[in-house]
């Protein structure tokens, strides 16, 4: 099981691979769409990456509920 650190530094990873947004912007309080700036399509790409790196899967009537990166790690937490 993965701390909610290691989620939030895997998120990370993901969100400046796909969207290159800065690892160091990345905190569970920060919103994909309003302070990571991530459209709906980088979203998906996000999640599909998310999905194989921590092993959960996310339903698409679940994406919309994940506004903050806090609320995916608390998903991937509750998930896993």
């Amino acid at each position: 099981m993965s701390s909610r650190e290691e989620i939030v530094a895997g998120l990370a990873a993901i969100l400046e691979e796909v969207a290159g947004v800065n690892p160091a912007d990345v905190s569970e309080e920060k919103s994909f769409t309003e302070d990571l700036d991530i459209d709906s399509l980088s979203m998906v790409e996000v999640v599909v990456a998310a999905e194989e790196k921590f092993g959960v899967k996310i339903p698409d009537d679940q994406v919309q509920n994940l506004k903050t990166v806090g609320d995916a790690v608390s998903y991937i937490v509750a998930n896993a």
